[in-house]
């Protein structure tokens, strides 16, 4: 459905028309541009969106089925552009994934979202406090959401990174972790997947929009908005990198925790031999002495009873102090 429809005449809000086209009209008889917001929309209600601005099928298609990586599409009439915003909960250890498509024209700017987390409220908010932005047309939309969805990856990694710091507290802890631990790892680490697959396919759109990426300059951009384009850029790259360091921090932990598993496992069997070992030396003696023959050694001797005993008690002792001098107990 379209959840907000605006025309825009030097960087201020005006009233649209209802119908489409003369919105458009309006926009370009201003020279100004129209903005259109609309949410997870049907096939028939973006139809008339599509008929009114001429927009690429293809891209339509990718519009109405979402899913998409992020992305930056050149067609004749229109750029095309996929940003994924992502919402981190940390009561669930869970990240989410939303779409946001742009596209973007000579005068005219469409957004799709799905999914929740869009920060397009905000920004639509923020560029109308700022006339002298918005007077910059479509590419300033393009860039305020651009830049909004970057920052907010910021926010999300330096909150993973906390969540991190408090899982290796859990797994490096005298008590060797929960027993959970190695699970809680592994979703931990699917989180950071479904991060970097928002974040890292981003990367080549925006060096196009900063003009870094090399190739032929994107149309529908102004030349002068690159370097604002290349701030988002610069954010981006730090993103990418604080993905994968935490990449390869959760791999180590989980490595880490695994290897502490091995060794607590190779305690108790060391436990479990000495204490085996202990309790097999009595048994021999005792299964021998058992025995009902009639000449055994000592038999008729008054005090063979307590020396066995004596003997036994001496050996478990002997046993005891050698297993506790090699660490087994």
């Amino acid at each position: 459905m379209i959840v907000d429809c605006a025309v825009y005449e030097k960087g201020r809000r005006t009233q649209a028309p209802g119908d489409l086209s003369e919105a458009l009209a309006a926009a370009r008889a201003v020279g100004g541009f129209v903005w259109i917001g609309l949410h997870s929309p049907t096939e028939d209600e973006f139809d008339l969106v599509t008929q009114e601005f001429g927009l690429h099928p293809l891209a339509v298609e990718d519009a109405l089925k979402a899913h998409q990586r992020p992305k930056l599409e050149v067609y004749d009439d229109s750029l095309f552009v996929v940003l994924k915003p992502v919402v981190y909960e940390p009561r669930s250890d869970a990240v989410s994934t939303g779409e946001i498509m742009i596209f973007l024209g000579d005068s005219f700017v469409v957004t799709v979202r799905h999914g929740e987390g869009s920060p397009l409220k905000a920004v639509r908010h923020r560029l109308e406090q700022e006339p002298k932005l918005l007077v910059k047309g479509p590419t300033a939309v393009l860039y305020a959401i651009a830049d909004a969805v970057v920052d907010h990856y910021m926010e999300v990694s330096a909150e993973l990174l906390t969540d991190l710091e408090g899982l290796e507290a859990d797994v490096f802890s005298p008590s060797g972790g929960s027993r959970d631990a190695a699970s809680r790892v592994y979703t931990f680490k699917r989180q950071i997947l479904e991060f970097r697959r928002a974040t890292g396919p981003l990367a080549l759109p925006v060096a196009r929009l900063a003009g870094t990426g090399g190739g032929v300059a994107v149309p529908f951009v102004n030349d002068k908005a690159r370097p604002f384009f290349r701030d988002v850029s610069d954010h981006l790259t730090r993103v990418n990198e604080a993905v994968d360091g935490l990449d390869r921090l959760v791999s180590d932990v989980l490595s880490a925790h695994l290897a502490q598993m091995s060794v607590r496992q190779n305690d108790d069997m060391r436990k479990i031999s000495a204490w085996a070992a202990m309790a097999a030396v009595p048994t021999m003696v005792a299964g021998v002495y058992g025995m009902n023959f009639e000449h055994m050694p000592e038999l008729t001797w008054r005090w063979s009873y307590p020396l066995l005993i004596a003997v036994m008690v001496a050996l478990e002792v002997l046993l005891y102090r050698l297993f506790k001098r090699r660490g087994w107990m």
